[in-house]
């Protein structure tokens, strides 16, 4: 008979640290709960997402339609977008000081606040973070949107397949370039690595403007084999 009263070593090592060194919240600095480095006040001054285009998750006024003409128009390769925020503050804030300052800690909170939030109903076989080629990722030392996907896998108990794809070609940063720019910048950049491509992919990334970068992305996986790919973003601007 299992001994319900038993606590395990990885358990108590964790109520060991978190007594050691309590969640302080990354925003304000005042204590924060549960688990996450984040206070209530600052939970709840978050820009979360509201209403959006199914498709790609283009900011609508409620009571708007289905999709946004832009997707009625022209649908996007992708079959759908969840985003949790808004691009706004202070999670742009959040997202600035990971990619930019190497700030792995922000990746963490947002990671987890993401994975309570996650779109699970019909879950992907696998998530696919945009890959950053290797010159970028010796430069910067991770790619941000592992790190985001790390706890959405472990937490969701989906499958995380970094290796799948890769960038095959160095792009300029696609902000401050135009819609068409953005798109001929990251045409043809992406390749499928190694492996097979499943039926459901949901791509990982970090901000979402365009959708050039992932769109690109969901056309490879389509012309591999992919029945549906998802995008989900930390953050729609």
């Amino acid at each position: 008979m299992e001994d319900t009263g038993k606590v395990s070593a990885g358990g108590l090592l964790g109520a060991l640290l978190r007594w050691l060194y309590p969640p302080v919240c990354l925003l304000c600095r005042a204590p924060g709960a549960g688990d996450l480095d984040l206070c209530p006040g600052c939970r709840g001054d978050l820009p979360w997402f509201g209403h959006g285009c199914p498709a790609c998750a283009r900011p609508l006024p409620s009571g708007a339609g289905p999709l946004c003409g832009a997707c009625l128009k022209r649908p996007p390769p992708f079959d759908a977008t969840h985003a949790l925020f808004h691009y706004a503050a202070p999670v742009d804030r959040l997202i600035t000081g990971l990619k930019y300052r190497g700030r792995l800690s922000h990746a963490r909170l947002l990671g987890e606040l993401w994975a309570s939030h996650a779109p699970v109903t019909d879950p992907p076989d696998l998530l696919l973070p945009v890959p950053l080629h290797p010159e970028r990722l010796r430069e910067r030392g991770f790619n941000q949107s592992l790190e985001l996907a790390r706890p959405l896998s472990r937490r969701l108990g989906i499958p995380l397949q970094p290796g799948l794809m890769k960038r095959v070609r160095p792009t300029r940063a696609q902000q401050g370039l135009k819609g068409k720019e953005r798109r001929s910048n990251v045409r043809a950049a992406f390749e499928i690595a190694a492996g097979t491509v499943p039926a459901h992919v949901a791509i990982i990334d970090d901000v979402m403007t365009t959708g050039s970068t992932v769109g690109e992305m969901a056309k490879q996986l389509k012309r591999a084999g992919a029945e549906r790919v998802e995008v989900w973003v930390l953050a729609r601007a």
